[in-house]
């Protein structure tokens, strides 16, 4: 079984993750691994926590001499403000002043701040927004460039970018594989239109005088993906599905669209489903459009997977929204922790690594074997089966 999870508060000392179902033998770049984290960093509107972190993983199990052993695998990502929170996140039982004890309650609109309160019984909200914070997802990249790796020895590639950012453009870009892979590393916001850029980054700067925060849409692509993956016959087993909710599981993402999505259901047929044709050349089935984002009946139909993500603004305001003081029940200011006016371009990074995770798993249920050696057999002859239906 190919699964993750992640332990960790947003200023504890560390954050750690658990990837199981790797198989033995695949090479593994610890310093992709930790280039994934700096891409998650990236972006303008960040906040200051980028200035102070420089996340980097340290594999503490899984893996000898570079490769994966197809035990667990074991990663850690330290804290590097661990040091300004030590008395306030410890373990150990403190006695911590109260003017010293960054004890929250005001709760922010749109955070989970209020609802996790209720129902954990804290009157302490810092327990419940230090899991609920983003920070969270940096163990996610560091498993997800895990399953990257796995991937692209298989052939897939998988990349972000943004479509739409604070309602700019009016609709969101429609591009190719090639202007994607062609954004330059250093882009303030990953978009492929130049002048629809320097817009976003203008409208960054005027939110961030006003105090206020941004969303958007960011779209994930999926390369190279062979036809079969994920299954009709039950709920659960459906990729579109395990899609979505790896994608909604993204802190702040508050719809998902796999293809055409939502203007699919304002469409005729005749002008939402893909046509199919043949490459005699190739011996493969193809499609003269992708509207359904390369996956039907909740399989790859070996098209691009295209997934989009919207992002609501982030609901750490400097510009604090109305709140109520969860002692006293009187109407305060929300409470502010350091934030971003953005973070479209991270939430991208982020929706990579859950869509590799998805992939990889749905990879490792097709084509098994304890090893790299033994999947990549398995591999080779359902395509060799593929050639020949």
């Amino acid at each position: 079984m190919f699964r993750f999870t992640t332990a960790g508060e947003s200023h504890g000392r560390a954050l750690v993750a658990i990837l199981e179902g790797m198989p033995a033998g695949l090479p593994v770049d610890q310093e992709f691994i930790n280039h994934e984290l700096e891409r998650r960093q990236w972006g303008y509107g960040r906040g200051g926590r980028m200035k102070i972190e420089r996340d980097r993983a340290e594999i503490l199990s899984g893996v000898r001499h570079g490769l994966t052993l197809g035990s667990p695998i074991t990663l850690m990502v330290e804290n590097k403000d661990w040091a300004n929170w030590t008395e306030v996140m410890n373990a150990e039982p403190r006695d911590v002043p109260p003017e010293k004890s960054r004890r929250v309650k005001r709760p922010r609109p749109g955070h989970a701040d209020l609802a996790g309160g209720q129902k954990y019984d804290t009157r302490d909200m810092r327990d419940i927004l230090e899991r609920a914070s983003a920070r969270e997802t940096a163990a996610r990249v560091a498993c997800g460039a895990l399953a990257k790796q796995l991937l692209v020895a298989f052939g897939v590639e998988v990349k972000s970018h943004v479509i739409q950012l604070g309602g700019l453009p009016d609709v969101p870009l429609e591009v190719t594989w090639e202007q994607i892979t062609s954004i330059a590393d250093d882009a303030p916001l990953r978009c492929t239109d130049m002048e629809a850029q320097a817009l976003m980054v203008a409208l960054v700067d005027e939110k961030k005088r006003a105090g206020d925060t941004l969303g958007g849409i960011f779209e994930v692509v999926a390369r190279g993906v062979v036809p079969g993956l994920g299954s009709h016959t039950s709920w659960d087993t459906k990729l579109d599905g395990r899609l979505a909710q790896a994608v909604m599981s993204i802190p702040a993402v508050k719809a998902v669209a796999i293809g055409a999505g939502v203007r699919a259901s304002s469409l005729p047929g005749s002008e939402v489903h893909d046509e199919i044709g043949y490459d005699e050349t190739g011996r493969q089935f193809t499609r003269h459009t992708n509207r359904a984002g390369g996956l039907e009946g909740g399989i790859t139909n070996g098209e691009e997977l295209r997934v989009r993500g919207h992002l609501k603004p982030i609901s750490t305001l400097r510009r604090a929204l109305r709140s109520v003081d969860i002692d006293t029940k009187e109407e305060e200011a929300a409470a502010f922790e350091r934030s971003d006016v953005t973070a479209v371009p991270a939430a991208g990074v982020i929706a990579e690594s859950m869509v590799a995770l998805v992939l990889a798993s749905a990879m490792r249920e097709k084509f098994g074997g304890d090893s790299l050696g033994e999947m990549r057999r398995n591999f080779d002859g359902y395509r060799e089966q593929l050639r020949g239906y």
